[in-house]
């Protein structure tokens, strides 16, 4: 895919620096409590962060873990939209999950809105299982994503920081999935990733555990129960850089349009709106 980071990377720079201890991260690092419908993914896991997204409809995600960006340059990549921290962009839906929603909708002048989430200040993990349970939007020009960026990102920028695109998804392909890694010297049109098409039906039909299990020089992107893709420095092109060894944050985000997807058409339906019905991270239990 093209660069699309850059004008992002910026904008965070502006949000404090994060230590880049490979084993520190911002929020408490005491397990959390699994609520009764946790499904764990195998033994060896212990949840240290969550969010059920649970509330009445149209509450805003939690503050404490999450942060939206808003702005509407394109964000690096020629993106239409203008993200919001509205609560008609992204809020709670009172039946368990977070719906981050694009509108056809003249706004800062922007014919589109959306939202984008992260996590940065609030929660950041270096290695461990980065999981979502996603049911994404459809159309031409409709780009899901569910994705990680390196804390240590106003230090080194990007894409030295790195970044690890979890999940990715062109609307107008509806049984196709990407994931893909971004560093230095193998970012935008060369980054590193695979797509993965799913049997039996669409991406948007029905909800999809997205997940990526990170250890040292070895990272592992899966589509439910399916490892579609794995990643070690000897993945990378000759002499590039690893750089997944220090503490990443989350993002969600809906995008409308850019170099990756290409524009909406006539087709497109407004309101697309991407379902999260949760966000959990794991570490590896201590034996």
């Amino acid at each position: 895919m093209t660069s699309r980071r850059l004008l992002f990377a910026l904008a965070l720079s502006g949000l404090g620096t994060l230590a880049c201890d490979p084993a520190a991260g911002i929020a408490d690092k005491k397990p959390e409590t699994p609520t009764p419908d946790t499904v764990q993914p195998g033994t060896g896991w212990t949840l240290i962060w969550q969010d059920e997204f649970e509330g009445p409809a149209g509450t805003l995600p939690a503050k404490e873990k999450w942060a939206p960006d808003v702005g509407g340059d394109g964000w690096g990549n020629g993106q239409y939209e203008f993200n919001t921290a509205r609560a008609e962009n992204a809020s709670l839906d009172g039946e368990g999950a977070l719906a981050i929603t694009a509108r056809r909708e003249r706004y800062g002048n922007n014919d589109y809105t959306s939202a984008r989430l992260n996590t940065k200040g609030r929660f950041q993990q270096a290695y461990g299982r980065f999981e979502a349970r996603i049911k994404l939007p459809t159309g031409r020009g409709i780009w899901p994503a569910f994705w990680l960026l390196g804390a240590d990102i106003d230090a080194k920028g990007w894409p030295e920081c790195g970044e690890v695109d979890i999940m990715e998804h062109r609307g107008q392909i509806p049984s196709i999935v990407t994931s893909t890694l971004h560093g230095p010297g193998y970012s935008g049109g060369q980054s590193v990733g695979r797509e993965h098409a799913v049997g039996g039906g669409t991406l948007q039909a029905d909800f999809h555990v997205y997940a990526v299990e990170w250890e040292p020089n070895r990272l592992r992107f899966i589509l439910d129960d399916t490892v579609f893709f794995e990643a070690t420095p000897d993945t990378l092109p000759a002499g590039k850089k690893w750089v997944y060894d220090h503490p990443f944050f989350i993002i969600l985000n809906v995008a409308v349009g850019g170099s990756y997807v290409g524009p909406p058409d006539a087709k497109t339906v407004f309101p697309q709106t991407m379902k999260v019905d949760y966000v959990r991270v794991y570490e590896k239990a201590t034996p």
